[in-house]
């Protein structure tokens, strides 16, 4: 082993030390026999093993630790530490800002145990809540932890727009006249991007001599395909071809390979046949064109065929914002803010769902507060006629499955949203009691995120998908969309699921800030692909639906 990495083992113990709190003096001594181990002008390989212990900085015990490197390639008590340590939160010393005390805070305080959780607090104004850490500690954690992301090469569809548009207007800048239609699993509206892609004219040899010029890395290139990486770690493809045939092009990259393999069956497929645009394929085929975003499943083509492809749901459709937070708990903005802000991007309600009491990391509301914050609802609602604040709760589902009030308060509420925060790690039995004990419970009105996951972080808690859209019909429960781009959550795929039992879906921001309320786009985009309507969107109720709703859900209690 090298000096480099021996040090290195030393200085990840003395972290992992602090990290659980054990003995300060022994952490000290292993970081302090790092920096003497990185300083040294000679390998210790190449030393007699009795002239390492007189090395500066290197004791007996740290000396009989060098050895055991030297000899056996590992460090036993270090790999101790790492199997006692999640993944998650070795990972987090990698993120400028973060010392082990800091990451001790975060793993024992906070019960966060990835990247992905520690980003979702940041936005959420958790961080700030616990001592020694500022807003502008949480801001430069949330920048480090967004770059560090972005060095991993996957992303979401939201942090990938503002650079996909660049890109094309460069692009075409660039080679004036020449068509690059954007592709793959942008065009889809896919949650997680891995690579942008358009289809054009433009040679391999044009494009390999431009991105080479623009310090591009080259990943690929053969007779009709470049890929290229940016020095920021986001990968290009292109699909060159000639100028008739971008449109077939076009066509066969922004499919599903299942959508794909259905549509030969049903029309054949002649990739070298031109078309002046991509609605001629349609065209010629005798069926309704099909949008990008629903070319995922074969059985949408027999839709297009019979001309009953359904009026997916707009931006514009959403009446009402579901599901958000406020400084009564973990929100950045007041509740006068929040419903302020509503008001002002044209919405006719907002439906306030700060955390309950267990949330104590997120200053839930205890039941005293409660009713105060119901108080203040009431004289904002007569200031602010005919637009209306709901009073509502996130509820923690309990380990049981039991929500987090008595009945008795939880019977104030205009509805309850129910959704789990803690404990996430659990197998799919334990996981499927605790939700299917809360949607029975006859105060729930959706179920939120279900299944806890954060995209390209956290896979969530395991569950049975059809169990619960049945449980949720069963007790007239609706689902959220949880827009939080970061979530996704329920995911599409399941959507259909849920209307062919009846189930609503409702699209919500999870807003712990006024902007956050722009993310109803993100979960719009998602059910698109899962061809959801507005009349299956409960947060596309006008206010007097909505109440209508509310009625219904008070008449199971």
């Amino acid at each position: 082993m090298t000096n480099e990495a021996i040090a290195g083992n030393f200085s990840l113990l003395s972290k992992l030390m602090d990290i659980h709190g054990d003995n300060a003096f022994k952490a000290k001594s292993y970081a302090s026999a790092a920096f003497s181990i990185d300083k040294l002008p000679v390998e210790l390989s190449t030393m007699p093993h009795d002239k390492i212990f007189i090395q500066k900085g290197i004791g007996e015990s740290t000396g009989k630790r060098i050895i055991e490197q030297l000899e056996t390639g590992r460090l036993a008590v270090l790999d101790e530490y790492i199997s006692k340590t999640p993944e998650g939160i070795i990972e987090m010393l990698h993120i400028k800002g973060l010392g082990p005390k800091k990451i001790a805070t975060i793993w024992k305080e906070l019960e966060i145990e990835t990247l992905g959780e520690l980003l979702y607090a940041c936005n959420e104004n958790r961080l700030t809540l616990y001592k020694g850490f500022g807003e502008k500690t949480q801001n430069n954690i949330r920048e480090s932890i967004e770059f560090y992301f972005g060095s991993l090469g996957s992303y979401l569809f939201q942090q990938m727009e503002d650079f996909a548009q660049k890109a094309s207007e460069k692009l075409q800048e660039s080679f004036p006249g020449t068509l690059f239609l954007s592709t793959g699993s942008y065009r889809k509206q896919d949650e997680i991007v891995h690579i942008l892609e358009w289809v054009t004219n433009c040679s391999t040899d044009q494009l390999t001599r431009f991105f080479t010029a623009q310090q591009f890395e080259l990943i690929r290139v053969t007779e009709d395909y470049v890929a290229v990486k940016s020095v920021d770690n986001v990968s290009l493809g292109f699909y060159c071809t000639h100028t008739d045939q971008c449109f077939s092009k076009l066509f066969e990259t922004s499919c599903s390979e299942v959508f794909l393999n259905a549509w030969k069956t049903y029309f054949g497929w002649h990739p070298e046949k031109a078309y002046p645009s991509e609605e001629a394929l349609f065209e010629e085929a005798g069926i309704t064109y099909i949008p990008p975003y629903l070319r995922e499943k074969e059985g949408i083509i027999e839709e297009a065929r019979k001309n009953q492809l359904p009026v997916v749901i707009q931006s514009t459709d959403i009446k009402g914002i579901i599901h958000s937070h406020s400084k009564w708990s973990d929100g950045s903005n007041t509740l006068e803010e929040m419903a302020a802000a509503a008001i002002e991007r044209g919405f006719e309600y907002l439906v306030i769902s700060d955390h309950s009491r267990s949330a104590f990391y997120a200053s839930g509301l205890d039941i005293d507060r409660v009713y105060a914050q119901h108080q203040q609802i009431e004289e904002l609602n007569a200031k602010l006629a005919p637009f209306r604040i709901y009073k509502s709760i996130e509820s923690d589902i309990l380990n049981d499955g039991s929500l987090d009030y008595p009945d008795e308060v939880l019977a104030d509420f205009d509805l309850v949203i129910a959704s789990i925060h803690s404990n996430l790690k659990m197998p799919e039995e334990k996981a499927m009691m605790r939700l299917i004990n809360a949607i029975e419970n006859p105060f729930t009105s959706i179920l939120g995120h279900m299944t806890g996951r954060l995209l390209l972080s956290r896979n969530g808690y395991p569950v049975d998908h059809a169990r619960i859209i049945d449980a949720c019909a069963a007790n007239d429960v609706v689902i959220e969309l949880n827009a939080h781009p970061r979530r996704l959550d329920i995911d599409w795929r399941w959507i259909d699921r849920a209307l062919e039992k009846g189930v609503l879906i409702s699209i919500d921001p999870d807003a712990h800030h006024i902007e956050g309320y722009d993310d109803c786009r993100y979960g719009v985009m998602a059910a698109q692909k899962a061809g959801l309507t507005k009349e299956n969107n409960l947060s596309s109720f006008s206010r007097e639906d909505f109440e209508d709703f509310l009625v219904q859900q008070h008449a199971k209690r």
